[in-house]
């Protein structure tokens, strides 16, 4: 059964760049394919932005990188809540969730996982579940996050996929001091993961809810 299968798929990113990082070469392959991709993040993160960049940067970047993977502007949304405070407004994340499935009204939500070591992250995952009750539910890997990740679903890639990917998280100019944004280690990853499966490049995801 193809990813394809999917007509309106939407991305929950705790903070911008997350969603790139757990499933960008499946957004990159989806939008190929015609599927509808909407990008939700719900912190551009300012406190953690580093000196010499303005505190907005990562707006405008989220805004550069959802369009490499052939995003339109007007499927992007950016919320503005705190970095490292999720768990404390829960019920507000919940609420722009709520509204998210009554405007979209997606057939698969793809968010991070319920055993994410961030706290940003592990409340986007249980909100999401909440929101989403009679959708496709996939939890994508943030590996350095993921003590206990369930390798369960896999997308196949293509190189033009992965290179996607890498072009798209290189717009994150203000995280580039992060070591996990090394294109090796993001190139290194889908390879694994393609190998686990016997091709060349996979992102692989927990499946929380499958409807068929």
């Amino acid at each position: 059964m193809s990813i394809e299968r999917f007509d309106n798929v939407l991305v929950l990113a705790p903070h911008t760049d997350d969603g790139e990082f757990g499933c960008g070469g499946t957004m990159a392959r989806l939008i190929e394919n015609g599927v509808k991709v909407t990008y939700a993040a719900f912190s551009t993160a300012a406190k953690s932005v580093p000196e010499g960049f303005p505190k907005d940067v990562l707006k405008h970047e989220v805004r550069a990188a959802t369009g490499v993977l052939g995003i339109p502007e007007t499927d992007l949304k950016v919320y503005d809540f705190e970095v490292r405070t999720f768990p404390t407004v829960r019920q507000d994340i919940l609420e722009e969730m709520i509204v998210l499935q009554q405007e979209l009204d997606p057939d698969c939500v793809m968010l991070p996982a319920l055993i994410d070591l961030h706290q940003d992250h592990k409340t986007v995952a249980e909100e999401g579940l909440r929101a989403f009750k009679r959708t496709t539910v996939l939890a994508y890997e943030i590996p350095w996050n993921n003590l206990n990740f369930a390798h369960q679903a896999y997308v196949r890639l293509e190189e033009r996929h992965v290179e996607k990917k890498v072009e798209a998280l290189a717009c994150y100019e203000s995280q580039g001091h992060r070591n996990y944004t090394r294109e090796d280690y993001i190139r290194n990853v889908a390879l694994t993961r393609g190998i686990n499966i016997g091709c060349e490049f996979a992102e692989v995801f927990e499946v929380y809810r499958w409807i068929l």
